[in-house]
């Protein structure tokens, strides 16, 4: 699991998406280490999205132990936490994202 940076990127890369038409999916874990937890998230959720999004997606790993105002700012109360940036709405999921049905009711792929 790769953790990378806060939002800096991630508002670069929704910015281009939004003026490539919007089919790239901007997805944000927010874990808390790389607990069990953390890392079985993003394995469902990397196979959700290969997938279902066929390579049209980015995933940032936010780590809020390393950026633990981010909780806060982004209003996380529970980890690992999925934020689906674009397409919009705005949608979140809680937990390890072992339910693919629920995570793909939760993203509003099916």
């Amino acid at each position: 699991m790769t953790t990378r940076r806060g939002p800096s990127k991630a508002t670069r890369r929704k910015q281009e998406a939004a003026k490539g038409g919007g089919d790239t999916w901007i997805l944000r874990l927010y874990v808390a280490g790389q607990t069990p937890k953390a890392i079985a998230a993003f394995k469902n959720l990397t196979v959700i999205c290969d997938e279902q999004l066929e390579g049209k997606y980015s995933i940032e790993v936010i780590d809020l132990l390393e950026h633990p105002q981010l909780a806060r700012d982004h209003q996380i109360l529970a980890v690992p936490t999925l934020v689906r940036e674009l397409p919009e709405p705005v949608r979140n999921i809680i937990g390890d994202l072992s339910d693919t049905e629920r995570v793909l009711v939760g993203l509003d792929l099916r």
